[in-house]
């Protein structure tokens, strides 16, 4: 990551950051898409979908939900981090930066799936803001049952 934004902006150095907030910014670290992996985590127990493994660490992307037997990899993208068309916005604040930020995670996502796919996995990729609504959560369902399903089958 570091790299990219090296060549696409030439430095990877904020200029006229308060120290401070330097520090609180480098202090974050990522939490994973919580919020929004436990509400699909729940629908999964209640529609009674089961057999899932979370983040699994020894496949391209780490998807949030895999699905061994089936060979089917979840991912829940976050509509910030992952640049949602719908939703997703770039902070007016070192746009140039999140930009090349959002780019490169669109281009990290894409290169996982092709690896994936090269494994004999099928992917799906749901929407953070998908999950928000029960007519959202129902179609996300239904799809992952679908594609259980047909994997099963075939």
């Amino acid at each position: 990551m570091e790299r990219y934004l090296k060549e696409v902006l030439g430095s990877t150095k904020f200029v006229g950051v308060q120290i401070t907030r330097s520090k609180t910014m480098s202090s974050i670290r990522g939490e994973g898409n919580k919020t929004t992996e436990v509400a699909l985590r729940m629908a999964f127990v209640r529609a009674g979908i089961s057999g899932w493994k979370l983040h699994t660490r020894s496949l391209p992307g780490k998807p949030d939900f895999f699905f061994s037997t089936e060979r089917v990899a979840i991912f829940v993208d976050g509509c910030f981090w992952h640049g949602c068309s719908i939703c997703g916005h770039t902070p007016l604040t070192r746009s140039e930066f999140w930009a090349a930020k959002f780019e490169r995670n669109r281009a990290r996502d894409k290169i996982a799936v092709n690896q994936l796919k090269k494994r004999g996995i099928s992917v799906i990729r749901l929407w953070e803001h998908q999950l928000k609504s029960r007519r959202g959560m129902e179609i996300a369902l239904r799809s992952v049952r679908v594609r259980l399903d047909r994997r099963i089958h075939n």
